[in-house]
């Protein structure tokens, strides 16, 4: 039986990957049209890297190397353990769908900053911003992600933290080569024991 303190830690909330889609399909029915692409690209980079947002936001253009196929993460945008030792530098690699999709969003965005996601108003979008735009599409694709108690929730539940966690589901439930170390240096855990705290319950039985 799992400890209060574990429990608290547990994620709570996670979609599959056919609702990952139905957001993708929705980022083209919401919004103003030059914003439809950078929606989409944050929804799948989001989905492939499981970048907590508070790192999502700070990833700039020339972070992306190698034709937007790897991402490189220095210590200073990831975010630091709970007891302040900080993480070594990383170099995730995209998948050929993501690198597309970025390559097009990069060739045809509205404004090109130095930041890989601006916002209307500014040159970076906002982790506030991020997450309206996440339960906008998700209100319009009647997304309803799962959650630990076995119930449904809103769109309202959707957020950036929400796909992190949908990350651990695909690679654990759909990837069959996956293990819970792998997970864990997806996501850049700082041991197998917390990947199997928050993620052990997602596994069908």
């Amino acid at each position: 039986m799992s400890s209060p303190a574990n429990s608290k830690v547990r994620a709570k909330v996670w979609m599959t990957p056919d609702q990952v889609e139905a957001l993708r399909s929705a980022c083209y029915t919401t919004g103003v049209e030059y914003l439809q692409q950078r929606n989409e690209a944050i929804i799948v980079f989001t989905y492939d890297t499981g970048l907590r947002v508070g790192e999502l936001v700070q990833i700039d253009k020339t972070l992306l190397r190698n034709g937007n196929s790897e991402l490189y993460l220095p210590t200073d945008i990831q975010k630091d353990y709970p007891n302040e030792n900080s993480p070594p530098p990383v170099t995730l690699t995209l998948s050929k769908d993501t690198a597309r999709l970025l390559s097009a969003y990069l060739n045809s965005r509205w404004k090109d900053p130095q930041a890989l996601f601006p916002s209307r108003s500014s040159d970076r979008i906002s982790e506030q911003g991020v997450r309206n735009m996440l339960h906008k599409i998700a209100e319009e694709a009647g997304v309803h992600p799962y959650k630990i108690d076995g119930t449904q929730g809103n769109a309202s539940d959707v957020t950036p933290h929400t796909l992190r966690h949908s990350v651990a589901y695909r690679m654990m439930n759909e990837e069959d080569e996956n293990t819970l170390y792998d997970v864990r240096n997806r996501l850049r855990h700082r041991s197998i024991q917390t990947t199997e705290r928050i993620y052990d319950h997602m596994l069908k039985v």
